[in-house]
């Protein structure tokens, strides 16, 4: 599994070089994530929630359909559920002991993420998008209104 993400890792670089691409930072108002790109990743979640895969590495794009109160049992997380393209939902656990809250984030809101995904009867769950304090694991994040959260 290692090597795949180095290969994906060595993939990403060589665009980003090549296409002049340059990746988002925290302050930029631009989308990450093409049109092209969400359809691909909507049809690889559709594909997980088929298939009932769990610890997929995914990223997309939906609209927060509805706010959840956040999970303070434990590590504590916010709480919402998203909506893409494809009218598939997810639901999303944001770890906010390891990143910043998404204080400003209402229904209608427009969010893109990098995170795990796993399996629910729902539709699916994305976690992990945060930075990994133990560097295991491959870093998450959440994009909302240019600003990124990891």
């Amino acid at each position: 599994m290692r090597k795949i993400w180095i290969v994906v890792a060595i993939l990403l670089a060589g665009y980003a070089l090549f296409s002049g691409q340059q990746w988002p930072t925290l302050n930029e108002k631009q989308s990450s994530v093409s049109e092209q790109t969400t359809v691909d990743s909507d049809a690889l979640i559709a594909k997980a929630f088929a298939n009932h895969q769990n610890n997929l590495q995914v990223s997309g794009q939906g609209v927060v359909v509805k706010l959840l109160p956040d999970d303070n049992k434990g590590s504590r997380h916010q709480k919402f559920i998203l909506k893409l393209s494809s009218g598939q939902t997810l639901l999303v656990a944001h770890n906010i002991d390891l990143a910043p809250r998404i204080n400003a984030l209402r229904e209608g809101d427009s969010v893109e993420f990098f995170g795990e995904y796993e399996w629910s009867e729902r539709g699916g769950v994305i976690h992990w998008t945060h930075r990994d304090p133990g560097e295991s694991h491959v870093g998450g994040w959440l994009l909302h209104q240019g600003q990124r959260y990891q």
